[in-house]
């Protein structure tokens, strides 16, 4: 070896000692939270949105009722109560309340002036609300949403800044194929671009960050044990995806049924993410808000 090359190299581990090497992004567990009420609609949330500053929420349940409300956040920003109005399950285009089986409710997505976009499992839909969800305005039924197996259809809804929907299936197609990411935008459906699927997770939220990114909520199961969910953070240019990053992963058992994702920038502008437990309705599951801050 050259001594010019001794010396470079030298001067890199240095700089890599001094802290000049890039380190991976990753998101650290801030803290959990217990939510119980005794409505009958209450469990089952799937879709999750937050307003400025991580304090308002939406929550959609798996029977189609809206949530909304606030949560109180101690100094580290971990939640430590929710208060929640009335639900209220939202009309379908003939007036009356959405039921079974159309009112399998999934992915939730807020867009300007308190629109609601919610997708649908089953009779596999996205819908357009007005009025925070309690007007309908207008459905979509694209043709290649038939083809989503039985209860695995739209879990991963999210809005971009310039109001195009993105969405995503649990499952589509053969076991390892890639995730094919669904964008509407004025009426029309296209597939802009597809990401990697890694063994067993499957897309269950997604949420555009205020940083412009594409976060992917994920989770896996493992039968008697539990859970497992990780988040990714997706970079765009245009529709080409330059960076796909995994931001954490649990063990089985960790967190429960985590299927809503919320992103938002702290004081200190960290991002955050914060989601939500869907507990199927069972007594053994709980609905539990988990919050996670991502350190560069």
């Amino acid at each position: 070896m050259r001594r010019c090359s001794r010396v470079q190299l030298i001067a890199a581990c240095a700089l890599a000692l001094a802290g000049g090497a890039t380190a991976p992004p990753r998101a650290e567990l801030v803290g959990s939270y217990v939510w119980t009420d005794d409505n009958p609609h209450f469990g089952g949330f799937s879709g999750f949105d937050l307003t400025e500053h991580g304090l308002g929420f939406v929550a959609v349940s798996d029977s189609a009722a809206i949530y909304r409300g606030q949560l109180t956040r101690d100094a580290s920003g971990r939640v430590t109560a929710v208060e929640a109005e009335d639900p209220f399950v939202p009309l379908s285009h003939h007036g009356t309340p959405v039921q079974d089986i159309m009112d399998d409710a999934e992915g939730l997505a807020i867009g300007p002036g308190d629109t609601l976009f919610v997708s649908y499992e089953t009779e596999n839909r996205i819908v357009e609300y007005g009025d925070g969800g309690r007007t309908w305005v207008q459905e979509f039924w694209p043709p290649v949403f038939r083809l989503f197996e039985l209860n695995k259809g739209i879990e991963a809804l999210a809005i971009a800044g310039d109001g195009a929907l993105y969405a995503m299936p649990e499952v589509f197609g053969e076991k390892g194929t890639p995730i094919p990411v669904f964008r509407l935008r004025d009426g029309v459906l296209d597939t802009p671009f597809t990401l990697r699927r890694d063994g067993d997770w499957q897309p269950v939220g997604a949420d555009f960050g205020p940083d412009g990114r594409l976060y992917l909520l994920e989770r896996d199961f493992w039968p008697f044990i539990g859970f497992m969910s990780r988040a990714r953070r997706v970079t765009l240019d245009g529709d080409r995806v330059i960076a796909d990053e995994i931001l954490f992963a649990t063990s089985a058992g960790m967190h429960d049924n985590l299927e809503g994702i919320a992103v938002w920038q702290d004081d200190t502008g960290a991002i955050r993410l914060t989601m939500i437990s869907d507990d199927n309705f069972l007594p053994v599951q709980r609905t539990e808000i988990v919050d996670y801050r991502i350190v560069e």
